[in-house]
């Protein structure tokens, strides 16, 4: 069984800048055949159409917003992409968002909520000082992402909240236990989750994650305290091991970009080009 498809929402460039994004390590540019221009857009927009349900058919209902930029950069193609869902037979049910948080206000979220149908905000954190972080995303220090405050109105629009945190070293004067802690006291998560960041190749990204990473006792201390303080829940489909710390969700992912070899495909990636993929980083890994 798939356990969730991922979406890639077009953007020609992002707005962020991250030293340490994984897009601009792997392979490769997708042509966007999701533009309104081109001469056989209903086309496009049958095929696109005819993946999604092939995806939904093989049993996953999970769909993540995601790509090589923001998926707001877009509300177009999410526009368009709430009214799909809606005309497909059997509908997605649980459809997320990854952000950095960038754009996000009240009537953003509430369109996200209401027109979009997404249950889920997973807000990628790099740090837990708000201008450090926005430093980390952007190069910039001018404005700050204010954290709090969006996790306030997350919780308000009534989204799930999972934090997706980066374990950069800007986490390693951290005890576990303060982590936990600001994730469910200061920003109110439901679910956590640990991105060991990946590095390939001679990129620069590569060497900022090579860097700059967490040291590798902090992610022993992370998983010993969540193995201590947490109860197993289950093992997802793709290996990962979820546990409930303090309530809240919690999973340590060390394989980002679905690497490990394993008999059951983790997740489908459908990319602007309207055709489906099982890895990112590998063309060849079409599935139609």
């Amino acid at each position: 069984m798939i356990q969730s498809l991922s979406v890639v929402v077009p953007n020609k460039n992002c707005i962020n800048n991250c030293p340490f994004c994984v897009s601009k390590m792997h392979c490769g540019e997708y042509k966007n055949q999701m533009d309104e221009n081109l001469p056989f857009y209903d086309l496009y927009l049958n095929d696109y159409l005819k993946r999604l349900e092939y995806a939904r058919d093989n049993g996953t209902n999970t769909v993540m917003l995601t790509g090589n930029s923001e998926p707001q950069q877009n509300r177009k193609f999410l526009t368009i992409f709430g009214l799909m869902n809606r005309l497909m037979k059997n509908p997605f049910k649980n459809i997320e968002m990854q952000t950095t948080g960038i754009l996000l206000d009240k009537n953003y979220l509430r369109f996200l909520r209401n027109h979009v149908g997404v249950n889920t905000i997973s807000l990628s954190i790099s740090s837990f000082d708000e201008y450090e972080n926005e430093f980390i995303i952007t190069g910039k220090r001018e404005e700050k992402i204010e954290l709090h405050t969006l996790c306030l109105l997350i919780k308000e629009y009534d989204f799930n909240l999972r934090l997706s945190i980066n374990l950069l070293n800007t986490f390693n004067d951290y005890t576990p236990q303060y982590l936990f802690t600001i994730a469910k006291e200061w920003m109110f998560a439901d679910q956590i989750t640990f991105r060991v960041l990946y590095a390939d190749g001679e990129t620069p990204q590569a060497k900022y994650v090579q860097e700059n990473k967490a040291e590798d006792s902090l992610i022993t201390d992370i998983d010993m305290y969540v193995k201590e303080n947490g109860t197993f829940l289950e093992i997802l489909p793709y290996g990962a091991k979820r546990y409930s710390v303090h309530n809240m969700s919690t999973v340590i992912d060390d394989d980002c970009m679905n690497e490990t070899p394993k008999e059951d495909i983790k997740y489908l990636i459908l990319q602007p080009d309207c055709k489906l993929y099982t890895k990112w980083n590998d063309k060849a890994s079409l599935v139609f």
